[in-house]
């Protein structure tokens, strides 16, 4: 019969060996998903980033279509007025019909 202390000390060195390689492998696998946070951060910081710049343009571009709309509203309102004559025909009244609809959307600094 082979000694019960060889037994334990085979069985014991192939936990060991098996919890040894398992931790070694967590701690890579650790080391990977960390890899993958941190670029997945830095992934998402730059989206946010270029949507914020996005964001910066568009509000931009906001204003400037006002500027321009008060300036486009102001001539055309003046050229319907001194053509009152056509008061009565369907352009004319799409024309102010036209105006009536931009109007919430002028900024209220009155342009010269």
């Amino acid at each position: 019969m082979a000694d019960p202390r060889i037994r334990t000390i085979t069985i014991q060195t192939g936990v060991v060996r098996r919890l040894t390689k398992e931790k070694i492998s967590y701690e890579k696998e650790a080391e990977d998903q960390a890899a993958k946070v941190a670029k997945y951060k830095e992934e998402e910081e730059a989206y946010i980033k270029k949507q914020e710049e996005v964001l910066r343009e568009t509000t931009l571009m906001i204003g400037h279509c006002r500027q321009r709309l008060r300036k486009v509203y102001d001539d055309f309102s003046s050229i319907l007025k001194s053509e009152s004559d056509l008061a009565e025909t369907e352009v004319y009244l799409n024309a102010q019909q036209v105006l009536k609809d931009a109007e919430p959307h002028l900024d209220t600094t009155p342009h010269a």
